[in-house]
């Protein structure tokens, strides 16, 4: 890897672990966003590069669909056993079994958009006061607005319009009782920093992430995995595909990506050369223009 790209990485690097020390300072019960893709693997190397030679000093905190991969599963449970770390899950089944959100119906249904009620039950719960995410300004324009910490109100939700400055990398993380802030120390790295950075450093990532056949359907310009999760429309009939996938979510409304990618490397020349984000292939992106944002303002990731 070139060294101009080498120093690039690792002024990305430099700034996340500030980002991490900052939390650490200035919060009294952080909790770490893990759902198992790229982007929580990455930041829970940081955070361990950040506090090292001790363990992360708070917990990881997983909303769980009940419709993950199940690759995912795996290498979540694997990972949080190597570095013992304490892994706290919040399941949007028990929200519907409890009746504190509504399962979707119809061939689109999806459990994504209910992961905004479990993920703020669970940050009641365990009165969590900052909730460190892996989203990067690249991936979509609502997510484009969001600062390095961005504040979250008593209800949870967000305003695009009521952030606050961040001159000179200095952070304000005050709040009152009740309200929280999301932070970002993944915010001026890019699909293809992630992924030259994981290269670099030899980060294990889930196999989901390399070229495989798996059955999948064509949805609205989609490919869908099959799982006992999706619901078929009359016309539609599985066919093995060779994809990858870019992004890990909700088995019900993750895209896939038709690619040979078998490697870091192939991986890191398929992402330079495309202008399809990521986030191309969610369907639950799709429903609206504003989709992300009216999500993010009721409390989503």
């Amino acid at each position: 890897m070139l060294n101009y790209k080498i120093n690039h990485l690792k002024e990305l690097e430099a700034e996340s672990i500030f980002i991490f020390r900052e939390v650490a300072a200035q919060f009294e019960r952080p909790c770490l966003m893990f759902s198992g893709g790229k982007d929580s693997i990455l930041l829970t190397y940081l955070a361990r590069k950040a506090f090292w030679p001790a363990k992360i000093p708070f917990p990881l905190l997983h909303i769980d669909t009940g419709h993950n991969f199940q690759e995912t599963i795996e290498f979540r449970d694997q990972l949080v056993k190597e570095i013992a770390a304490k892994l706290i899950v919040g399941s949007v089944q028990e929200s519907i079994d409890t009746g504190r959100a509504v399962e979707e119906s119809g061939f689109n249904a999806s459990r994504n958009k209910l992961q905004t009620v479990t993920l703020l039950d669970a940050i009641e719960k365990y009165k969590f006061d900052c909730a460190i995410g892996g989203a990067r300004r690249d991936e979509e324009k609502a997510r484009a607005k969001e600062r390095f910490f961005s504040h979250r109100d008593e209800f949870g939700q967000w305003d695009p319009k009521n952030q606050r400055p961040e001159l000179w990398n200095i952070f304000n993380g005050n709040h009152r009782i009740g309200e929280h802030f999301r932070v970002f120390p993944l915010s001026n790295w890019t699909e293809l920093d992630v992924w030259q950075y994981i290269s670099m450093e030899e980060i294990p990532i889930p196999n989901l992430y390399f070229t495989h056949k798996r059955p999948c359907i064509r949805r609205d310009g989609t490919l869908l995995a099959m799982s006992d999760y999706l619901n078929l429309r009359p016309d539609e009939h599985p066919e093995e595909v060779v994809v990858r996938f870019r992004t890990i979510g909700d088995m019900t409304c993750t895209g896939a990506t038709e690619s040979k990618a078998a490697s870091v490397e192939e991986i890191v020349l398929e992402i330079a050369t495309t202008r399809i984000t990521e986030r191309g292939g969610r369907a639950d992106d799709k429903r609206s223009d504003t989709a992300m944002e009216d999500r993010k303002k009721e409390g989503y990731f």
